[in-house]
């Protein structure tokens, strides 16, 4: 039931938690204010959904808490339910969070995991890379001063007026930021963060340097533990939320088991997806019922873990434990962190999210492929999250059928005449049929095929008997199976007599069974063939 914890790991454990909840922090403050429900929301997510993850997942060294792609589509559904009932939109909000992690905790229990990242690459590059420059483009105006807008569209539209609102102090804050955020890289970034840095740094120049005074900060955090809150479901819009929270749901599992499969590369071991499917979606249940956004498993929080020594759970709820006596303890010194430091940072975590390795080949690979990645890209952006994924994954499974079906199609032979493919065949076909016709369906048979079978039989110049081969048929499909009903129906419409011979495997002969061939054709022309 729970994670793989390890006492023999103690110490590495204590680093590891320590060290990814150093990281955690100013995430967290980070993601909070980007939901539009503010840090402290951010901050309960690390600890809520970082606990209940750990103790009930399936990744050991796997760190959950807030993600940018997660905290853009948490930051969609306030402003929409706000807009639609400022009054009680946020519990609504919340409601839709504990509706995501039921559905991961479902999508576990149905053993989805395996599934779930099967996904074609440019499909999750898009979807991913367009989240990043989501998070980039709405961190604009703060990073120059100015309040935020709730939409990528109208961020990138107001590009223009950044240079004459602008505020300079705040710029001049924010470009040292950005430099400190992309260059403070190894063996130092290891001993104190550069998110770390920038949040202790930033906070002391407004505190203590005259001309940074007037930048604006978070103000004031309501601190302590998170209260619960009742769910509550509006019947009316019960439809709307469902899809929402499978969305949240679907894109909180793929970044999870993302992250799951980068912790099993530098841990050497196999994660559990379905057990951490249930654990992400205990975890959400949890964050929606205590007013905290919602989670995922956390790639660089997870590195951060792994390479300071966590191995086990234990470093996952250390990393809670640690987050909360920091805000218990000393909260209030977080309203004076300035806001232009959290979008810099949050800046630097788009830019990563953003597929840059695929982005650098993009001129060298399949043009179908660079073509999907830009358009999920374009569409995530642009549109809405919603339809990047469904018309990724729709064009991709698409050409990946009609691939699958042009290699199908090559196990599908028409022979006419007996020119030795018929011979193991010979007592079945009686002196009377004189033009013997051989079609011959070999291997996998997906839907797809269905009408290459029709087409190959086409073909025929005229027989008087059809041997329908299916012996070697593999994983035959209802399509198919009707396909072949289709065409013992259509030959003996036109007078032509009908053999089949079937596959000794039980299962493929039930599919034929279900669409009725069995009651198409007389015992008498069913060959069965020794096994």
């Amino acid at each position: 039931m729970f994670n793989e914890f390890n006492l023999k790991n103690l110490k590495g454990d204590l680093f590891g938690g320590l060290s990814a909840a150093i990281v955690a922090l100013p995430l967290g403050l980070a993601f909070g204010v980007s939901s539009g429900v503010g840090p402290i929301a951010g901050i309960y997510s690390a600890i809520i959904v970082g606990f209940f993850a750990a103790v009930f997942g399936g990744t050991p060294a796997q760190i959950s808490g807030p993600t940018g792609p997660m905290t853009v589509v948490m930051a969609g559904v306030v402003t929409s339910y706000l807009a639609q009932d400022p009054e009680n939109g946020l519990i609504n909000a919340f409601t839709v969070v504990v509706m995501a992690g039921f559905f991961q905790v479902l999508f576990g229990l149905l053993k989805l995991g395996k599934y779930v990242v099967q996904v074609s690459y440019p499909v999750i590059s898009g979807f991913m890379s367009g989240i990043g420059v989501i998070i980039i483009v709405l961190q604009l105006r703060p990073l120059v001063g100015l309040p935020p807008v709730p939409d990528p569209l109208s961020a990138i539209l107001d590009i223009p007026n950044l240079f004459t609102e602008m505020d300079k102090p705040t710029v001049i804050l924010g470009v040292i930021a950005l430099v400190v955020a992309f260059t403070w890289k190894g063996r130092v970034n290891n001993w104190i963060p550069s998110p770390v840095l920038l949040l202790v740094v930033g906070t002391l120049m407004v505190l203590f340097v005259p001309q940074f005074s007037d930048i604006s900060t978070l103000g004031v955090i309501p601190m302590g533990l998170p209260e619960f809150s009742m769910p509550v479901l509006v019947m009316a819009n019960l439809v709307d939320d469902i899809g929402v929270a499978l969305l949240l749901a679907t894109l909180g599992s793929i970044d999870s088991l993302l992250t799951s499969l980068v912790a099993d590369n530098v841990t050497q071991t196999q994660h559990n997806s379905d057990k951490e499917l249930i654990g992400q979606g205990i975890g959400n249940m949890a964050a929606g019922l205590f007013g905290a956004i919602p989670g995922a498993g956390a790639t660089i929080r997870t590195v951060v873990n792994v390479k300071a020594g966590g191995l086990t759970a234990l470093s996952g709820v250390v990393h809670s434990v640690l987050i909360t006596a920091v805000i218990l303890g000393a909260g209030s010194l977080a309203g004076n962190i300035p806001n232009v430091i959290l979008a810099a940072i949050l800046i630097k975590v788009g830019v990563d999210i953003v597929d840059q390795r695929f982005l650098k080949k993009i001129t060298r690979i399949p043009l179908f492929s660079a073509g999907l990645m830009l358009s999920v890209l374009l569409l995530t952006v642009f549109v809405d999250l919603i339809t990047a994924v469904f018309i990724g994954v729709f064009i991709a499974n698409m050409v990946t059928v009609e691939r699958l079906t042009g290699v199908q199609l090559d196990n599908v032979k028409f022979f006419e005449r007996n020119d030795g493919h018929l011979d193991r065949f010979s007592e079945s076909i009686s002196a009377q049929f004189d033009n013997p016709a051989l079609l011959e369906l070999r291997g996998p048979m997906s839907f797809g095929v269905a009408r290459g079978i029709n087409r190959r039989l086409a073909e025929s110049k005229g027989h008087d008997v059809l041997v329908i081969d299916l012996s070697e048929a593999q994983l035959l499909g209802i399509t198919s199976a009707l396909a072949v009903l289709d065409i013992i129906q259509d030959e003996r419409l036109k007078g032509r007599a009908v053999k089949l011979a079937l596959n000794p495997d039980e299962a493929t002969n039930e599919v034929l069974r279900k669409v009725g061939v069995f009651e198409s054709i007389a015992a008498e022309d069913i060959i069965k063939l020794a096994s």
